[in-house]
């Protein structure tokens, strides 16, 4: 079972920025699609970004284009979302999924299609 630990996360103001890093317990890494959600109280879990298993691929959701960066280091086990021009609407939970071990490089965009899961790191942004 691998295990993803994500860190990073914080309160900042409107306007400043978070890189938000999440590492996999697993040394085929490389072999996962990777995607980032997150969770505000009293509402369901949302699809903010997600990286194919190289990197070549990613996709967000509409309201964090321009804002946000899905990125991963393969040799540090490591996916990381650098977050820009930071909302009070983005306060929430953020997660970090994993589905692999894969030879496909597929993105996945449903919190379903992912078989493993971080326990979280919370954002807090400051009107």
């Amino acid at each position: 079972q691998v295990q993803l630990v994500e860190s990073g996360g914080g309160l900042v103001q409107a306007g400043g920025s978070l890189k938000l890093s999440c590492t996999a317990s697993t040394r085929t890494f490389s072999m996962y699609a990777m995607g980032w959600f997150r969770q505000a109280p009293g509402k369901e879990r949302e699809f903010v970004a997600t990286i194919s298993r190289s990197g070549g691929s990613t996709s967000y959701t509409e309201s964090v284009k321009g804002r946000f960066t899905i990125s991963r280091d393969n040799a540090k086990n490591t996916m990381y979302l650098q977050m820009n021009s930071l909302k009070p609407e983005d306060t929430a939970v953020y997660l970090c999924a994993g589905r692999g071990p894969t030879t496909y490089s597929n993105i996945y965009v449903r919190a379903s299609e992912y078989y493993n899961w971080g326990q979280g790191t919370q954002v807090t942004v400051s009107s």
